[in-house]
C-alpha cells in the first residue's frame, strides 16, 4: 500500500473511516451479445476518464470489497497507456486494430480498437487560462481530501509556464474568489493561496461552478486552453445539487468554450455519479486522486494531455459483416452508448481526446456458424434481407467522427478489420495486457460472459503483456490482483 506523509511526518494514508455506505455510483447494466441481423451497428462515445481504476485500487488497498457499480471496465483499460503509433499528417489521432481468439471464451474472438492522440510538446501548447474550483466544505477535512488536494495542486503548479494564468475559486457555505488571475511565473503567490486553504461549512457546489465559469469567461484566451479544474468529493448539498440540475448548468456553460476537468478525492461520502456527470457534460475528463503517486501521474507527467484537448465529440460506430459475425458484445462503455442516428448528428455531445492520450475498446464477437450459450434466438425477420458482401474477409468496419477543439462540423475516418485465426498467444503485448485488465474488471463485476474467476488467469495474461513498464503501473496492477481476495 502506498503511504502518504504530511509535513510533520505523520502518516495520513491510514484512514480511520473507511465506511463507504454513503458513496454513490451510477447503475451499470453490463452489455450483452447482440445479434448482427437485428442490430448491425454499435455506436458509442470514447471515454478517456481514468477514475474507475484508481478508485478500485483504493478499495483493494484498504482491504474492502469493490462495489459492483464502481467497476467501469473501459476506465480500467484506459488507465494504462499503450504503444500505438503517432498519427501521420494532419490527423489528430492514429487508429490501430487487432483480432484474435478470445482468451476466456473458446467460442468467440476478441477485437481491439485503439486510438492515440497526437503528442504535442509543452512548447506547442497555447497559453492556458485555468480556474481551480476547490471544494473547501466540511466534508473535505479528512487527510485524504483537502490536505491531499493541496499537495496535488503543488504538483500542477510546477508545470505552469509564464504565459499561463491561474485563478482560484473556493466554495463551502458560499463561493468566493481567493486568487485573481495570476501568471504561472508567480508560483509563490499561487502556492501561498493554496496553502492557506482550510475546510469548513456546507457545500454550495452550484454557486461555485457559476462563479468559476464567470471568471474563466472574463479572462478567456482566444485560441488558448480555457479550463476549469474542479476538485471535490462530489458531496454537493446546497443550491443546485441534483444530478439533473448540475447537468443542465454544465451543458449551458460549455457553450462558452471553457472545458472542465474533475478531480475526485476521498472516501465515505464520495459521489462518483455526480463527478462523472459534470465531466461528461462539461467537455472534459475525470480522474480520482487516491495517492500522491496518482497526483503526480495526473497533474505531473500527464498534465498537458489531461488538460489540452486535440479532438472533441469523438464517436465510434462499428458495422459488423453478417456474413462473418453472428453476434457481438462491447466490453464496458455502458454509460457511453449512443443511438445509431447520433453518430452523424453533430449536435450530440461525445468524448474528448487529449494530447498523447490512448483510448482502447474491446469487442467480443461470435463468428457465424458457431453455437454459443450467449447468443439467444430471435424470431425470423420477414422484411429484412441483409446484403451480404460476397467473398469478403472483412469482419467489421470502424467509423470515427470527431471535431476540431473549436469546430462544430465533424470529420469522418473509416477503417476495416479483416478476419484471421490468430491464437491469442501470438497477439501484441498491449493486446494481452488490455485483455488482462478487462478480465479482472469482469471478474469484479461477476460477469456472466467469462468462464473464469481465477486471479491466476488475469495475472498470466498481464505478465505475458507487461512489456516495457518504465513507470511501474503495469507491475502495480499485477500486485493489486494478487492482493485482492
Amino acid at each position: 500500500m502506498f503511504q502518504l506523509y504530511g509535513k510533520n511526518g505523520k502518516n495520513i494514508n491510514r484512514y480511520r473511516n473507511t465506511n463507504t455506505d454513503n458513496e454513490s455510483y451510477g447503475r451499470i447494466q453490463e452489455n450483452i451479445f447482440k445479434r448482427v441481423e437485428t442490430a448491425p451497428l454499435s455506436t458509442f462515445s470514447i471515454d478517456v476518464d481514468r477514475a474507475g481504476y484508481s478508485n478500485i485500487r483504493r478499495f483493494i488497498n484498504n482491504g474492502q470489497e469493490v462495489p459492483k457499480d464502481a467497476v467501469k471496465v473501459e476506465e480500467m483499460i484506459n488507465y494504462f497507456n499503450y504503444n500505438y503509433p503517432q498519427p501521420e499528417g494532419d490527423a489528430p489521432f492514429s487508429i490501430t486494430t487487432e483480432i484474435a481468439a478470445s482468451p476466456w471464451n473458446s467460442d468467440a474472438k476478441l477485437v481491439r480498437i485503439g486510438l492515440r492522440g497526437k503528442d504535442i510538446s509543452a512548447s506547442g501548447i497555447p497559453p492556458s487560462n485555468l480556474v481551480f474550483l476547490l471544494d473547501v466544505s466540511g466534508s473535505m477535512e479528512s487527510p485524504n481530501k483537502l490536505p491531499l488536494l493541496k499537495s496535488a495542486l503543488q504538483v500542477l503548479v510546477e508545470q505552469l509556464r509564464a504565459e499561463d494564468k491561474v485563478s482560484i475559486v473556493v466554495y463551502a457555505g458560499a463561493a468566493g474568489l481567493v486568487l485573481s488571475p495570476t501568471s504561472g511565473s508567480n508560483k509563490e503567490r499561487i502556492l501561498k493561496a493554496i496553502e492557506d486553504l482550510s475546510a469548513g461549512g456546507s457545500t454550495a457546489g452550484g454557486e461555485g461552478i457559476k462563479l468559476a465559469y464567470k471568471i474563466a469567461e472574463e479572462h478567456f484566451i482566444t485560441g488558448g486552453n480555457n479550463r476549469i479544474i474542479l476538485a471535490t468529493d462530489g458531496d454537493f448539498n446546497v443550491g443546485a445539487s441534483s444530478d439533473r440540475a448540475m447537468e443542465d448548468l454544465i451543458v449551458e456553460k460549455r457553450k462558452s468554450g471553457v472545458f472542465l476537468t474533475c478531480l475526485g478525492f476521498g472516501m465515505g461520502n464520495y459521489k462518483d455519479s455526480k463527478m462523472e456527470t459534470l465531466a461528461d457534460k462539461g467537455n472534459g475528463n475525470y480522474a480520482y486522486i487516491d495517492t500522491m503517486q496518482e497526483a503526480r501521474k495526473t497533474l505531473g507527467s500527464e498534465f498537458f494531455g489531461t488538460l489540452y484537448t486535440i479532438a472533441k465529440d469523438v464517436k465510434l460506430q462499428i458495422e459488423f459483416n453478417p456474413n462473418k459475425v453472428q453476434a457481438y458484445r462491447l466490453i464496458g462503455y455502458e454509460n457511453r452508448l449512443l443511438n445509431d442516428e447520433d453518430f452523424q448528428d453533430d449536435t450530440k455531445d461525445a468524448g474528448e481526446l487529449g494530447s498523447g492520450h490512448t483510448v482502447t475498446a474491446l469487442y467480443e464477437i461470435i463468428p457465424v456458424g458457431v453455437k454459443s450459450m450467449y447468443v439467444k434466438n430471435v424470431p425470423g425477420l420477414k422484411y429484412t434481407n441483409a446484403k451480404l458482401i460476397a467473398n469478403s474477409n472483412e469482419v467489421l468496419t470502424v467509423k470515427f467522427r470527431y471535431k476540431e477543439p473549436d469546430g462544430e462540423i465533424s470529420k469522418l475516418i473509416e477503417r476495416t478489420v479483416l478476419d484471421n485465426d490468430t491464437p491469442f498467444e501470438e497477439v501484441s503485448s498491449d493486446f494481452k495486457y488490455a485483455a488482462s485488465v478487462a478480465l479482472f474488471g469482469m471478474q469484479l463485476r461477476k460477469s456472466v460472459f467469462i468462464n473464469t474467476q481465477r486471479a491466476a488467469d488475469v495475472i498470466a495474461l498481464a505478465e505475458a503483456g507487461k512489456g516495457d513498464d518504465p513507470e511501474g503501473y503495469r507491475a502495480e496492477f499485477i500486485r493489486l490482483v494478487k492482493s485482492y481476495q
